[in-house]
This record gives C-alpha cells, structure tokens and sequence, in this order.
C-alpha cells in the first residue's frame, strides 16, 4: 500500500509545532542558567511571566481615568500648553516596591522594561481608542551627555514598546534637547520650571507641522520637562499635543 505524502498544510503546521517546541526548550535552558526575577519583589519569574510577576502585575498601583482631556495630569497643564488629551500608566511613589521598575530602567542597563511595559500600556489604551487620532511619537530626549552615559534613552525604548502595538510612527529627529541641566529630583515645582526652561529646540518643524504628536516620558512629577517640551513644539509650528508617561508621581 502506497504511503500518502502529507498536505502542505499538514507539513506547515508539523513545522510550526516543532519550531515552537524548540523555542520553549531553547527558554527554559535560558531560564535555568539565567534566572530572571521581578523588578518589584525580586521573585523568580516564570516562563510566561514577562516583566513583572503576576502578582506584582496585578498589584500594580493603575492610574484610571474617566477622561483623556480632564484628569489630574492635563490640568497641570492648563493655561500653560495645549495638551488635548494625557495619562499614565501606574502611580509611583518614592521608595514603594513598584518604584523599582523606573530605578532599573534608568539606572540598572534594563531599557527592554521600557518597551516591555510599553507594549503593556498601549495593550490596553489601544483597546480604549486613546491612540485613534495620532500620528507622531515623540519620546522627550535626553542631553547627548546623559544618553551617552545612560547608553540609551528610557523615553524612546517606553515609545517603542507603545510604536509595537499601534504601529504609530516614532520621530527622534525633529526635536533636540540642546542643554545638560540638573536632576530634577530634588528640586521643588518653581524650580523643576526654571530647570528646564528653554532646554529643547525643534530642528524640523516641516516634520510636525499640523500633527498630532504624542509626547512619551518615563515619569510625570510636575509635568515641567513635558511642559517645556511642548511649549517649544508649539511656538515653532501649529500642531496637537497630548502626553503619556509610564509613571505618575503627582498628587491625585
């Protein structure tokens, strides 16, 4: 009796299975030999955890909202900028366990947190339409000083995980960050606002010209950095803005 020869389809999916074996075997010989543990609590993480454990995950202090256009982080910006919509992802107080995730993102060589956690983000903001009316990302740029001693910029890897899942264009080009100023950190509102006066300059405003441009930092505190991202973008060309940061540090 002769022996069938197995469909394309049949040959495909037995590939695709076999590839995919491969692949949980090649992980867990990863895992074995390179653990990886939780930002937050430090556990070891499974297989199919990513990023954070699954406790942590579900734990995480969430920022909600009811709107886009009104919430505690577009009023600090009334008046002052023209922000349409904003929001964050999880509250960040100084020192909690969910602190971490920004400690090991800037300081700790971990920028895939950044993109991992905004693949998160988007996941969800996607499914609630806040990303439907824009075009342009733009992730608040670092001085060239910090960057180099960073290694990266922890706003363009958050921006990257966000450009994954909405397929929205990334600009790194068009706006500069043309002075090194302080640390904000222990700075109060007043002066986190002088700080950062007149640090950005926009080098192709024919890229923005009448876009809707998402704004991407890593934490929101006083909203100055974001604030005088946006006043620059604004003075230079007619444009929307609207901000998003994985974390929100002010009051709510």
């Amino acid at each position: 009796m002769a022996l069938k020869c197995p469909s394309s389809h049949a040959a495909s999916m037995w590939k695709k299975r076999i590839i995919h074996n491969i692949r949980i075997f090649a992980s867990s010989v990863l895992d074995f030999f390179f653990p990886r543990y939780c930002p937050c609590c430090h556990a070891r993480m499974g297989l199919s955890e990513d990023t954070l454990c699954v406790r942590c995950l579900a734990d995480l202090p969430r920022v909600r909202h009811t709107s886009w256009s009104d919430n505690d982080i577009t009023r600090i910006f009334w008046g002052l900028a023209p922000i349409e919509n904003g929001t964050s992802f999880f509250h960040y107080t100084r020192h909690s366990p969910y602190s971490r995730i920004l400690f090991d993102l800037k300081y700790h060589n971990r920028p895939e947190i950044g993109r991992n956690m905004g693949r998160m983000m988007a996941q969800e903001l996607k499914r609630k339409g806040f990303f439907n009316d824009i075009g342009l990302i733009i992730p608040i740029p670092l001085s060239r000083q910090k960057e180099r001693e960073r290694g990266y910029n922890q706003s363009l890897w958050i921006a990257r995980g966000i450009s994954d899942i909405t397929g929205i264009p990334i600009d790194t080009a068009s706006v500069a960050r043309i002075v090194s100023n302080p640390s904000q950190t222990r700075l109060d509102g007043q002066q986190r606002r002088e700080n950062v006066r007149n640090i950005f300059a926009v080098t192709h405003p024919e890229n923005l010209k009448n876009r809707h441009i998402l704004l991407v930092d890593d934490v929101i505190t006083t909203g100055s950095t974001m604030l005088s991202c946006a006043e620059t973008i604004a003075r230079a060309c007619p444009v929307r803005l609207s901000v998003i940061s994985l974390a929100w540090a002010g009051d709510s």
